[in-house]
C-alpha cells in the first residue's frame, strides 16, 4: 500500500495512482475491477464514464429472463478500441459508481490543491 495513491473504492473495485511510476505515467489513473486492470489517463476515465451511461441508458433487459439483471448480455465499449467487455446491469452500475466517484475526487482534490 505505500506505492499507491488510492483515489476511491466501492464493493466492485478501486481507483488509485501509483507513487512511483515513469512521468508520462504519473498522473494517470489505475481502475481495477473484476480481474481487470486499466490505466487512463483523466480524459479516458471521462470517456470511459460516458461509455458506461451509454451503455447504461440504451441498453432493454430480456425481462424474460431469471437472471435479468445479473445476465451479462451487455457490451460495454472502452477507450481502447479492440477492448470491450461483456457485463450484467448490476456490474454496470457499480462501475458507473467507481468511475463518477473517481472523477469527483479527482475533481476535489484538483480543487483544493489549486487553493492552496
Amino acid at each position: 500500500m505505500n506505492n499507491i495513491n488510492p483515489i476511491y473504492h466501492n464493493e466492485f473495485g478501486v481507483a488509485f495512482q501509483l507513487k512511483r511510476s515513469s512521468a508520462a505515467d504519473r498522473h494517470k489513473i489505475q481502475l481495477v475491477f473484476r480481474n481487470t486492470g486499466l490505466l487512463f489517463t483523466y480524459s479516458e476515465l471521462k470517456q470511459f464514464c460516458s461509455s458506461v451511461a451509454e451503455t447504461i441508458d440504451t441498453s432493454k433487459l430480456c425481462g424474460k429472463c431469471s437472471k435479468d439483471k445479473d445476465c451479462k448480455s451487455l457490451l460495454l465499449q472502452t477507450p481502447i478500441d479492440q477492448l470491450s467487455f461483456a457485463m450484467s446491469m448490476v456490474e454496470l452500475l457499480s462501475l458507473e459508481e467507481l468511475i463518477q466517484g473517481t472523477l469527483f475526487q479527482l475533481e476535489l482534490d484538483q480543487l483544493l490543491y489549486r487553493n492552496d
